[in-house]
Parts: C-alpha cells; sequence; structure tokens
C-alpha cells in the first residue's frame, strides 16, 4: 500500500506488472495521418456557388466522410438533391 503524498516511479510499475505478468490493453489513441499517396484528379465547379434549383433532378452534391469503426477504415457518401 502506498503512503499518501508518496509517487512510484513508471519503472518501477512496469516491473511489477512484468513481474506479475499484466497487460494494459487501453490502446493509445492514433495521430491523425492525411494521405500522402497520389492525389486525384479536382473536379471542374460547374455548379460555381449556384445552389439553388428549380425542378428536381437538375442539381445532384455529394461528399465523402470517412470513418474509423473497429479498426476498419468506413466511408460514406450521402447524395442530396439541390431542389429540395
Amino acid at each position: 500500500m502506498v503512503k499518501q503524498g508518496w509517487t512510484i516511479a513508471k519503472k518501477t510499475v512496469l516491473k511489477l506488472m512484468r513481474l506479475l505478468r499484466l497487460v494494459c490493453k487501453v490502446r493509445r489513441k492514433k495521430r491523425y495521418n492525411s494521405y500522402q499517396g497520389e492525389q486525384g484528379v479536382v473536379a471542374p465547379n460547374l455548379l460555381k456557388r449556384q445552389f439553388e434549383a428549380d425542378a428536381p433532378n437538375q442539381k445532384w452534391v455529394t461528399d465523402v466522410t470517412e470513418f474509423s469503426v473497429d479498426d476498419r477504415k468506413l466511408y460514406l457518401s450521402p447524395v442530396m438533391d439541390l431542389f429540395d
């Protein structure tokens, strides 16, 4: 038992954990790492910031979002009709 106000060195804790065969299962957060590979061609700006449509099915837009779930990468790409 540790008396109040005392501190224990990290290496002492590590030695005791190894001796008792204890393993920490908490994972560290991964740092953000932007994609460093080849980039695709930038699409032309056809809307030119005119986001209103007069009728349905004239202007459709989408965006891709990446999620990390259970050590896997999942992608969401909702599609919207700008008339609505």
